[in-house]
């Protein structure tokens, strides 16, 4: 349950205060324009260790507090008993999901909020988001909604509501 409320804790100061370089071997296909997979490149070089932060990693298959199947972190989709990943895979499992969502969430802004509004701390914030609560409900948020509208202060502040797990 305080996943989901650290995890906004990081999102606000990833936004707002981290600009660190690109990482490399992050996995960006190569025929996106240059512009795209720099920006992706920097997006998930923030967004993998900030979700990896806040997912935790248990590297065999274990059932959540609902009696889900999930490994490494938080990885639902292919995991069942018995499963057990290496650390290596776990990290490539992650960045093949951050990606999957980022992806998703992109067509959520426009044109014009992904041009200008949407710089990598930023893009990773929302990333971040769309992990943890799914794309359909990020893209729809108000965060999603104020910035695709240009207010951007409005936009980071509403990430901040995403606090709750279970209505604590």
């Amino acid at each position: 349950m305080n996943k989901i409320l650290l995890a906004v804790a990081g999102l606000v100061l990833i936004a707002v205060f981290a600009f660190p370089q690109p990482q490399p071997d992050i996995g960006i296909p190569t025929s996106a324009p240059e512009s795209a997979r720099t920006q992706e490149a920097r997006a998930l070089a923030l967004a993998v260790p900030l979700i990896a932060k806040w997912e935790g990693k248990r590297n065999e298959a274990y059932q959540d507090l609902v009696g889900v199947w999930t490994i490494c972190y938080g990885h639902t989709r292919t995991a069942r008993p018995g499963m057990v990943l290496s650390d290596a895979d776990c990290e490539a499992l992650l960045r093949a999901e951050v990606r999957d969502y980022r992806a998703r969430l992109l067509p959520h802004f426009s044109a014009d909020t992904r041009a200008r509004r949407l710089p990598p701390p930023r893009d990773a914030a929302f990333t971040s988001l769309a992990f943890n609560v799914g794309v359909a409900s990020a893209g729809r948020s108000t965060a999603t909604r104020r910035l695709n509208a240009g207010d951007v202060p409005g936009a980071c502040e509403a990430l901040t509501w995403w606090n709750k797990a279970g209505g604590r």
